[in-house]
């Protein structure tokens, strides 16, 4: 049991360099994967191997563009395993007539050998503490007898046994740390040691994983709540669901902390890569969800805050590690679905869909029942987020195309960046002009610049304030909205190709807002409907209807009120809240009214649903 698994030769091994993943070459690469779980659960090997073959099913997804899988698994495994312990699982062996008398150890590492033959590569994920099909639900790496020593001891022997394998190129830390102020345990993000911070476990894990495999990518998720400005993790959690003390997200889905607390691991800092979960209103109905939303608004309202500016700003890569669910089932969950789809190909966003698995309670498969049949619904929306050169899809290994020798479907690496299959456009837009500040006032300034150039097309531009991007846009102007009065900003952009090449950021104009929130020259005319539309116990959902009165179009509005005390709102959308007195401003693709026009704000409140009055309004 405790002889080392034959070492699969080669330089494969993956590195980060900014936002992007590259080769020992320094060529890009883009992780387009699956999900496949059970190794995870109680049976401690794939689910499907009761009817399905090991075999057909990799090839399966190598010859449909796979190029990475994602296997969940649990800590307490590892220990077994480590400790050889390894027991056999219960396996079709008529089916599965080459897994024979083989524990489940043996079962993971023949399936190692598999995706090199088929050119997949391999991250494993530690979904769980504990074998059991439900043990993602417990909110923190620990449990019972896996103490956090544990688990970092685990991930030290996965780091040993396979540090030679480069089929097995990225760990992923722990699936979906999370839990809210309230929960006696809880996964939280700072600068302690305390035992539930997951940044400085996933710190520790890390480091102490490179020590030994300096070259595999460390994956490391987010959590679920971060505290909002002005709070702490000692604030009050007033309601578990909607807390006007934290940002909530999904389980795993919330990396707010890295802006101000981000991994660091020294001198192997190019092997870190950060990992989001997002899914659709099939899966839980968040607040979100209850909006008119688009690509654009997901953007601006949930990713870009959460995630997305991670990428934005180059400070390391991301790989979506689960998204997915049901089609045909709820227009808004397919609406999402989309929209996250076209952000990783316009971004080349790595990701591991969810799931191959069609026992997925949450999402079901991209495999039918028979664990055969592929959902070609399914795999129509997702084949456009699979890594593709010239109708071949890309193996990650640099020898063996993604199939296998022989393929018909797929090409190595190696071919992907041969003198008959180059890296393409690898050249970067021009800086764009510096830009120019007009209609400065106490809120919002608009901007404008002149255009970038690029040897094949410029597609779209990042506003930055300060280092932090606030808005892409494809034109060459943008309406900076939800400022603070008497306040000094710097805006600068930077241009985007097609090809995801970035260019410099243009020189900074430096832009101090006045004292006032009204812009000289306002037409003033602007009304304000408050209406509450559900109410329940302890909460409700209410809108507002922004007006222009006036006889010309306005560009910027804001909308003030005040509520007593017990009443609070807790999450927005189509607008910018300031608290503690409710002050909410336009969003970027609503603030501007022609004359007679309107647009509505929503938003989730908590106590009485209390109708304010006065409520005020101003449009500039």
């Amino acid at each position: 049991m405790q002889q080392q698994a034959a070492a699969a030769a080669g330089s494969d091994w993956l590195h980060v360099s900014g936002n992007q993943i590259v080769d020992a070459g320094g060529n890009p690469v883009w992780l387009t994967g699956v999900n496949w779980f059970g190794f995870n659960a109680s049976e401690r090997v794939f689910h499907g191997l009761w009817s399905a073959n090991i075999t057909q099913v990799t090839k399966s997804m190598a010859d449909r563009g796979i190029n990475i899988v994602r296997v969940p698994i649990s800590t307490q495994l590892l220990l077994e395993w480590k400790n050889g312990q390894a027991t056999a699982p219960n396996v079709n062996t008529y089916a599965n007539p080459e897994l024979e008398g083989k524990n489940s150890l043996q079962i993971f590492e023949y399936w190692l050998s598999l995706c090199e033959t088929y050119g997949i590569k391999v991250m494993l994920d530690v979904h769980s503490a504990e074998a059991d099909n439900s043990g993602h639900i417990h909110p923190v790496w620990y449990k019972g007898t896996i103490t956090p020593e544990l688990y970092y001891q685990a991930w030290e022997w996965a780091a040993t046994r396979w540090k030679t394998n480069d089929t097995l190129v990225a760990f992923d830390l722990k699936n979906e740390p999370h839990g809210t102020a309230n929960d006696t345990t809880r996964a939280k993000w700072d600068n302690t040691t305390d035992v539930d911070n997951w940044k400085n476990t996933a710190e520790t894990a890390a480091r102490r994983i490179l020590a030994i495999n300096p070259e595999v990518l460390i994956l490391v998720e987010g959590q679920e709540i971060y505290p909002r400005e002005g709070k702490t993790w000692s604030s009050p959690n007033t309601n578990p669901d909607l807390s006007p003390n934290y940002y909530n997200n999904w389980w795993g889905g919330n990396l707010r902390g890295v802006k101000d607390y981000p991994i660091n691991l020294g001198a192997n800092q190019d092997q870190l890569v950060y990992s989001p979960h997002d899914y659709g209103p099939l899966v839980f109905n968040q607040p979100w969800f209850d909006k008119p939303f688009d690509k654009t608004t997901l953007t601006n309202d949930v990713w870009r805050p959460n995630w997305f500016y991670i990428h934005e700003n180059g400070t390391a890569p991301l790989l979506i590690g689960e998204w997915g669910g049901r089609l045909g089932q709820d227009a808004r969950q397919d609406k999402w679905m989309t929209a996250l789809r076209d952000l990783i190909v316009e971004h080349k966003l790595h990701q591991t869909f969810w799931v191959l698995n069609p026992n997925s309670g949450d999402t079901g498969g991209l495999l039918l029942d028979d664990w055969k049949t592929w959902d070609e619904q399914k795999y129509a929306l997702l084949k456009p987020a699979l890594w593709q050169y010239s109708n071949k899809f890309v193996s990650l290994d640099h020898e063996v195309p993604l199939g296998g020798a022989g393929s018909t479907t797929g090409i190595s690496l190696g071919q992907r960046y041969s003198s008959g299959g180059g890296p393409g456009d690898t050249t970067a837009p021009s800086a764009p002009g510096q830009p120019t500040a007009t209609g400065v006032t106490g809120t919002g300034v608009s901007l404008s610049w002149a255009a970038s150039t690029d040897n094949v097309g410029v597609t779209s531009y990042d506003v930055l304030r300060g280092s932090t991007v606030i808005a892409t846009v494809s034109g060459t102007s943008y309406a900076v909205t939800g400022l603070t009065p008497s306040t000094a900003y710097t805006f600068s952009v930077r241009a985007r190709d097609a090809a995801g090449n970035v260019s410099a950021a243009s020189a900074a104009r430096s832009v101090t807002t006045t004292a006032g929130g009204d812009t000289p020259g306002g037409n003033g005319g602007c009304a304000a409907t408050y209406k509450t539309t559900s109410s329940w116990s302890g909460g409700f959902q209410a809108e507002v209807t922004v007006r222009n009165t006036g006889t010309s179009a306005g560009t910027r509005w804001t909308v003030n009120w005040t509520y007593p005390s017990g009443t609070a709102v807790t999450s927005l959308w189509n607008g910018v809240l300031t608290t503690p007195a409710v002050t909410v401003t336009n969003a970027a693709h609503n603030g501007s009214l022609a004359a007679n026009a309107s647009t509505t704000f929503g938003f989730i409140g908590t106590g009485p649903a209390t109708t304010p009055d006065p409520i005020t309004c101003t449009l500039s």
